[in-house]
């Protein structure tokens, strides 16, 4: 296999390579996931065990199998082979590998595969250069991208090339790579005596979000940092959890009073005292606190502590932040009392809050699923020959502008994250979403048979 960029060169004790890297299948036996694709008989596969490859476009989010798909086909295939790097390769470079592929053909009938991945980097005149080639069946073109094929792929060498979509790998998937990972003493984890829980690479798997790449280096981090118990790494939820946590960082600097009266403030707003929150807020100004702090604060209460209740109380807090931006302080003080005043005696609503912070949770905890194909545009023909848009129902040309279709993914439908009050205009914003619930049920029982 040739390549204008290798990577093989033996060194002198040389580091070993990630485990993402050691674990990458090398056959299809080992490959998990995207068995629509590669299953055996699939035409995908039959095609690349048959040395019958034509130029392909493979799609998909980071860690789902495109560069291993491609060095499969390196194993595999009779041609010569060659991958280019879009983030380090010149058009030079790509004149001189294409005449080669060329002069190969015509001398030995030998076909030239051309691996290039992150196509999507490639400029107009990069991609037009492999365009005279492809044509000629001088090269096939194997092009891995992260990105829509359709926007970022010149539409010449699109029509010539078959778009295989790769998807995210599942959770189950996932933990399988990690398992595998564990237990394999040739290439991964097998030699090193570590015990990861269950949940430990249950959490493992459902963070690394579909990619296996993720995964692994996850896994490996985690063991390496593990502590020995009996004479072994021992991996646990927390271990994990410990591992990928996100660090809080606290919005500006100060000391423990800072927040002590800022947290006073939020509450006795919270509380509906409008004398605690004016009181608060005046120790704050006259302290010297900087008032965008105080403004910014006001205007999180206003989604946070109001919402709904009172949509106006957003408004409030923003034109009392705008107010002390254009005059400044001492004039602006007034402006955030009299914010501060409308927001302790608006109704109180944290329904927006909690809507947020539940849906938060699942986008952070579960594998985030593809966007169904009915909510998706489909400005492109590829786009439609993939079904995006089928199924959509457009809500104007429906009775009392509701249609009956779920806009949540599979896995989540039917899922509730905004739960109104009973307090203030959310009121009304609960009878209006219960009567279009009763729309979509009164629907659903006319369509069945």
């Amino acid at each position: 296999m040739d390549s204008l960029f290798p990577d093989d060169v033996p060194t002198v004790a040389a580091a070993p390579a990630p485990l993402a890297e050691r674990m990458r299948p090398r056959t299809f036996d080992e490959f998990i996931g995207q068995e629509e694709l590669l299953a055996p008989g699939k035409p995908l596969r039959e095609a690349i065990e048959r040395d019958l490859l034509q130029s392909i476009i493979l799609w998909g989010p980071p860690g789902t199998g495109k560069t291993t798909l491609a060095r499969i086909v390196a194993d595999t295939t009779k041609a010569r082979f060659v991958s280019f790097s879009a983030v380090l390769a010149g058009i030079k470079e790509i004149r001189d590998v294409m005449a080669e592929a060329e002069r190969l053909r015509r001398s030995t009938g030998r076909r030239t595969i051309v691996f290039i991945d992150e196509i999507h980097r490639f400029n107009k005149s990069q991609q037009d250069a492999f365009l005279p080639r492809v044509e000629a069946g001088d090269i096939v073109l194997i092009g891995a991208t992260t990105e829509n094929p359709s926007f970022e792929v010149n539409a010449a060498l699109l029509s010539r090339s078959k778009v295989f979509v790769l998807r995210g790998l599942t959770a189950d998937e996932a933990a399988a790579i990690l398992t595998r990972a564990l237990e394999d003493p040739e290439r991964g984890l097998g030699r090193q005596p570590a015990n990861v829980e269950p949940d430990a690479l249950r959490a493992m798997a459902l963070y690394a979000n579909g990619d296996a790449r993720v995964a692994l280096n996850l896994l490996e981090l985690s063991v390496a940092a593990a502590p020995m118990v009996d004479g072994r790494r021992h991996v646990d939820a927390a271990r994990v959890e410990q591992t990928i946590q996100r660090r809080a960082l606290l919005y500006d600097k100060g000391g423990e009073e800072h927040y002590n009266i800022i947290s006073a403030l939020h509450k006795s707003m919270r509380n509906s005292d409008p004398d605690a929150a004016v009181y608060w807020l005046a120790r704050m100004v006259e302290a010297g606190e900087d008032p965008l702090y105080i403004a910014r604060r006001l205007v999180r209460f206003a989604s946070e502590d109001v919402g709904n209740a009172d949509p106006q109380a957003l408004t409030v807090a923003i034109a009392a932040k705008e107010a002390v931006h254009f005059m400044g302080m001492p004039e602006g003080n007034t402006a955030l009392a009299q914010a501060a005043i409308y927001l302790a005696t608006a109704p109180k609503s944290n329904a927006v809050y909690e809507a947020y912070t539940r849906a938060a949770q699942d986008a952070q905890h579960d594998v985030a699923e593809p966007v169904p194909l009915h909510l998706r545009n489909a400005p492109t023909t590829l786009m439609k020959q993939l079904e995006y848009g089928k199924g959509y129902k457009y809500a104007h040309h429906e009775a009392d502008a509701i249609a009956d279709m779920s806009c949540l993914p599979p896995a989540l439908a039917g899922r509730k994250y905004y739960e109104p009050k009973e307090r203030g205009f959310e009121k009304e914003i609960k009878r209006r979403l219960d009567g279009w619930e009763e729309i979509k049920r009164k629907r659903k029982s006319e369509s069945q048979p």
